[in-house]
């Protein structure tokens, strides 16, 4: 079933699907500090108004399947997302500044795919066969080891 957002003259479905990973592909994101940049991205998703349909952080990289507003840019959803998330990340556990000079946890690029070409259940049911079973109980967001 659809969920839409309703504006004053509009009512809108846009949702993508984004895909990044740590400098140098390292497995970083694994135990607490998987656990908190869950919990960080959640953070930001909210503050900025963004819809967290389904998500993965496995150890390299991460999934967002999110649903958007038409004002947003996905260029800067992106941006929100891993510079506060980096930033924050970076200055939370000590050991990654180590293994990431230059303040920059994320890799540069990103991938982003709008889901008007194939199912949104279809992209959830990628994201839920990513890296193997979920460890936490929590089908909204979960966290692989």
């Amino acid at each position: 079933m659809r969920r839409y957002q309703v504006g004053a003259h509009t009512k809108t479905d846009l949702k993508v699907h984004l895909i990044w990973i740590p400098k140098y592909r390292k497995r970083v994101l694994t135990g607490p500090v998987a656990l908190r940049a869950r919990d960080v991205l959640r953070q930001i998703a909210v503050e900025h108004e963004l819809d967290i349909i389904t998500g993965k952080v496995a150890s390299d990289h991460v999934h967002m399947f999110l649903q958007y507003q038409p004002q947003q840019d996905i260029s800067k959803i992106v941006q929100w997302l891993k510079g506060i998330s980096s930033r924050g990340m970076l200055q939370e556990f000590p050991h990654l500044q180590k293994q990431f000079w230059g303040r920059h946890l994320w890799a540069g690029g990103y991938l982003a795919v709008s889901s008007g070409n194939i199912t949104d259940e279809l992209i959830q049911k990628y994201i839920e066969e990513q890296e193997g079973e979920p460890t936490i109980d929590d089908s909204r967001f979960t966290i692989d080891s």
